[in-house]
């Protein structure tokens, strides 16, 4: 079955950076979109980033030209970079696999990375 391990949350000053990372197994991973969704306490969870087999990326508004979303097919990896990290930002990140952008919400998940940016 499908596997999505994430790692690289932790807690960061304003401003800092982070890398998250989501390797997967159990799919063709080259075949795959893959989506960085985040959830914070009493918000809606929110897809952050996607990027599909194509290398086609989607960004939401609140992260454009601060987040970057990237694929190792070869690493079976998929990689979250987030720079000039706000409070806002805080949330457990996770990872998603499905064979469309679109369908991610309804695909496979990860176990989530807690991301903490203080003031």
């Amino acid at each position: 079955q499908v596997q999505l391990v994430e790692s690289g949350g932790g807690s960061v000053q304003a401003g800092g950076s982070l890398r998250l990372s989501c390797a997967a197994s159990g799919l063709t991973f080259g075949s795959y979109a893959m989506g960085w969704y985040r959830q914070a306490p009493g918000k809606e969870r929110e897809l952050v980033a996607g990027i599909n087999s194509a290398g086609s990326t989607y960004y939401a508004d609140s992260v454009k030209g601060r987040f970057t979303i990237s694929r190792d097919n070869a690493k079976n990896t998929a990689y979250l970079q987030m720079n000039s990290l706000k409070s806002d930002d805080t949330a457990v990140y996770y990872c998603a696999a499905a064979h469309f952008i679109a369908t991610l919400s309804s695909g496979s998940w990860g176990q989530g990375t807690q991301v903490t940016v203080s003031s």
